[in-house]
C-alpha cells in the first residue's frame, strides 16, 4: 500500500495542502510536520545524499514503519520539505516594493537566502516534484512582479523561469563546494592555496598576468550579484522593446492578445472590456 501511496502524485497534493498541525498520533507525538522538521535537520547537515527515512526516524527515536504512515516515501518527504523552507520568514521580513525589478530582484535573493541556508533545495531536480502552498505563494509573487509590464503572459513565465533556473545554477556551486568540503575534509581556500605549482606556470599567460596583477583576483564581484544584475538588464531591455512598439504592435497586458490600434483618438491598453474589468479587479484587490 506504501508503494501505490508513493506512485501516486495525488497524494504528495494533499499532504502539501493539508492543514498544518493536523494529523499527529496521540499516544506517540509523532506527526508529519515533526518528521518533516527532523529530515530538514538532516539534510542541512548532510545534504541530501545523506537523507534516508531510516535516518529520520533514528532522530525522532521512532521506527522507520512509523514514518511511512505519514508520508508514502522520500521523495514525498523531498517536496514536504521544500514546501516547509519556503514558509520561512524573509531576513529583512519585508516583501520586495517598488517596480517591477526591484520586486523581481527581492523574490530572487529571497530565493538565494533560502539556498545559502538550506543548500540542499538547489539539488531537488527534475520537472515532476509537487508544489506546495508556500512555493506556489513564492512563484505567485515572481509573476505578479512583471504584470503589467506589456511582456506577453508566455514572456511573463518565461522570465521568472529563467530567473529561477540561475537562482538554482548558482546555488548548484555552494553544493559541490560544500559536499567537497565534507568528503576532503579541506576547504576551498586551503586546497586553492596549497596549488603552488600550477601558479608557477600561469605566468606564460599575459592577460592572466595582468589581471592578476591588477587584483582582479583578490577583490572578486559577488557573482550572484552581478550575474542577476545582468539578467534583470536584459529583461528590462525586452520590457523596453515592448513599451517602444506597443503602438505598431501592442498586446493586451492581461492575457497577450494583439490590441488593435485605432485610426484616431486614444489607443486601447487591452483587448477587451473584460481584460480591462480582470486587471482593475486585481489591481483592487491586491495587499498594499
Amino acid at each position: 500500500m506504501v508503494r501505490d501511496e508513493a506512485a501516486d502524485p495525488d497524494r504528495v497534493v494533499e499532504l502539501l495542502w493539508r492543514r498544518r498541525g493536523a494529523g499527529a498520533e496521540p499516544r506517540t507525538g509523532l506527526s508529519l510536520d515533526r518528521i518533516v522538521r527532523a529530515a530538514v535537520e538532516l539534510a542541512d547537515a548532510e545534504g541530501l545524499a545523506g537523507l534516508s527515512m531510516r535516518k529520520v526516524a533514528d532522530r525522532l527515536g521512532f521506527t522507520t514503519m512509523s514514518l511511512y504512515r505519514h508520508v508514502p516515501g522520500r521523495d514525498q518527504l523531498v517536496d514536504l520539505m521544500s514546501d516547509a523552507v519556503m514558509g520561512e520568514p524573509a531576513e529583512d521580513g519585508r516583501p520586495g516594493e517598488g517596480g517591477w525589478r526591484e520586486r523581481l530582484e527581492a523574490c530572487a535573493r529571497r530565493s538565494w537566502e533560502l539556498r545559502r541556508r538550506h543548500p540542499w533545495l538547489a539539488e531537488v531536480r527534475g520537472s515532476r516534484h509537487v508544489p506546495g502552498p508556500n512555493g506556489v505563494a513564492h512563484y505567485e509573487r515572481m509573476l505578479g512582479a512583471l504584470d503589467g509590464t506589456g511582456l506577453a503572459p508566455a514572456e511573463v513565465v518565461a522570465v521568472v523561469g529563467l530567473v529561477s533556473r540561475f537562482v538554482d545554477a548558482e546555488a548548484s556551486l555552494l553544493v559541490e563546494a560544500a559536499e567537497t568540503e565534507r568528503s576532503s575534509g579541506v576547504s576551498e581556500a586551503e586546497w586553492w592555496g596549497a596549488r603552488g605549482t600550477l601558479f608557477d606556470r600561469l605566468g606564460d599567460y599575459p592577460t592572466i598576468t595582468r589581471l592578476w596583477e591588477a587584483g582582479a583576483y583578490d577583490r572578486p564581484v559577488d557573482p550572484f550579484g552581478f550575474g542577476l544584475a545582468r539578467l534583470l538588464d536584459g529583461v528590462e531591455l525586452l520590457i523596453q522593446q515592448r513599451y517602444e512598439t506597443r503602438d505598431e504592435i501592442a498586446g493586451c497586458p492581461e492575457c497577450g492578445a494583439p490590441v488593435e490600434r485605432p485610426a484616431s483618438g486614444r489607443p486601447r491598453a487591452y483587448c477587451s472590456a473584460a481584460c480591462r474589468q480582470r486587471a482593475y479587479r486585481r489591481r483592487r484587490s491586491s495587499p498594499e
